[in-house]
């Protein structure tokens, strides 16, 4: 059987970040009171910060009134999987020098839809795992006592 240790492994701040900054998709995750919504979208990093955009929504809502703002991104090969989670804080660019950095990015909705409003997320933490993939183990047989 094999050990957990040996198929999962916990990344430093350094190597998730650089994991982080090759994903343009994630999972945002807002904490409003006892209410979790979660939401696809697509984003830019640069190691400091990720950058979306939206529409005024639920989403953007939830942003100005989140308790926590969660990302969650990962990818899965043949031979081996990695996830990433950020934890930060939200604020809406309504700068024009904000928003004219966010424009750089060249980032652009994934559906086809008017997305005006850009968001950025500062990465107070991040955390990550690699994993390991292959087939299950044989289960050791139980013993009764």
């Amino acid at each position: 059987m094999t050990d957990y240790n040996d198929v999962m492994l916990q990344l430093d701040a350094d190597e998730a970040t650089k994991l982080l900054a090759t994903q343009t998709l994630g999972r945002l995750v807002e904490r409003v009171g006892d209410r979790i919504e979660i939401f696809p979208i697509n984003f830019v990093s640069d190691g400091k910060r990720l950058v979306f955009r939206t529409a005024p929504g639920t989403k953007l809502a939830g942003l100005v009134a989140a308790d926590e703002i969660v990302l969650e991104t990962d990818h899965v090969g043949e031979k081996s999987a990695w996830s990433v989670v950020v934890r930060g804080t939200a604020r809406i660019l309504e700068g024009e020098a904000d928003i004219a950095r966010a424009e750089q990015f060249d980032l652009r909705p994934l559906v086809p839809t008017v997305k005006r409003v850009f968001v950025e997320i500062s990465v107070d933490e991040i955390t990550g795992r690699r994993f390991v993939l292959g087939p299950e183990p044989e289960a050791e047989p139980e013993t009764v006592a």
